[in-house]
């Protein structure tokens, strides 16, 4: 039984990149779905295709290194992390994005400092 699927999707992504693979799969949910809008919406996946079950993402290199070098979970299931607006962290000097789940939907952390609203603070990806 998995407890926690977020981590396990991160995971699997910096399993892929590792191994330099072109895709990788990942079980289909709502949250898995918006995470990898905001992946591919941000550049860090070439593409994603969502299938009955299953979501794919096609990885992005660039010069042959991946296009992401850190996952970091913030939010587990036994410590939520929760941030207002003003807390939301900059991550590698804004290299990098934070991703929350707000009241308004999944959002990265630039969108959610501009909508003025705070969350649970789920990864941080750069």
């Amino acid at each position: 039984m998995m407890t926690d699927p977020i981590a396990d999707m991160l995971t699997r992504i910096r399993n892929a990149h590792s191994a330099l693979h072109k895709d990788v799969n990942v079980p289909r949910s709502r949250m898995k779905e918006a995470l990898a809008g905001i992946l591919k919406q941000e550049g860090y996946v070439e593409d994603v295709a969502i299938n009955d079950n299953m979501i794919t993402l096609t990885l992005k290199y660039r010069q042959g290194r991946p296009a992401i070098s850190g996952l970091k979970r913030i939010s587990t299931p036994g410590r939520r992390v929760y941030v207002n607006s003003r807390q939301i962290p900059r991550v590698q000097n804004g290299l990098g994005i934070c991703i929350l789940s707000t009241s308004s939907g999944v959002l990265d952390g630039m969108t959610a400092t501009e909508k003025k609203v705070g969350g649970e603070l789920l990864c941080e990806i750069w």
